[in-house]
């Protein structure tokens, strides 16, 4: 059996955390207090769970890349980051796409998005089930919420159907009476 085989890749989609919403161009807005909140929270999910991240595939708007340094301040590690374009503009198939080129070596990868793009993703890849995980990424996808997926094949070879989502958190931090 091969390490590959024996532990399967794992997919990790992280929507942004809470956004302000200034008089900027929608590629700027930064998060909002309770984004700065929730960010960190997740990160320590991540980390409290094994999770860490070897490759991160992050949209280029401000409240993503925020979202990621506030995650990424919590695990400790230093993954490889990738900054993609079709992460902000594109739909779920350009993910895919994006995600099909991750090297074989990647065993975990965290895709910082935006929906409807990371929501459609996760419905995309995940094989049809109702199971609790599967019922609350189809009804909402909210902030800071991140599905994990196990991919039993490729990256390469990743299509519809080609992974199994296994848990659905929304991790939260502390909240100021103001938030």
């Amino acid at each position: 059996m091969t390490a590959a085989a024996a532990h399967p890749a794992r997919l990790i989609v992280l929507r942004h955390a809470k956004a302000a919403w200034p008089d900027v161009p929608d590629e700027e807005r930064p998060l909002a207090p309770r984004g700065r909140a929730d960010a960190p929270a997740a990160g320590r999910w991540l980390r409290d769970c094994g999770r860490a991240p070897d490759l991160v595939i992050c949209s280029p708007a401000r409240r993503t890349r925020e979202t990621w340094e506030l995650v990424g301040a919590e695990l400790g590690d230093e993954p490889e980051v990738r900054y993609e374009r079709r992460a902000y503009r594109g739909g779920a198939e350009d993910l895919l796409d994006l995600l099909r080129k991750v090297p074989e070596t990647r065993r975990t990868v965290l895709l910082v998005g935006h929906r409807p793009a990371v929501r459609d993703l996760v419905l995309l890849l995940a094989v049809e089930r109702t199971d609790e995980p599967s019922t609350r990424v189809r009804e909402k996808y909210p902030t800071a919420a991140a599905a994990v997926l196990a991919l039993p094949g490729t990256w390469a070879g990743l299509g519809p159907g080609g992974a199994l989502l296994t848990e659905f958190a929304v991790p939260r931090g502390e909240r100021r009476p103001a938030d």
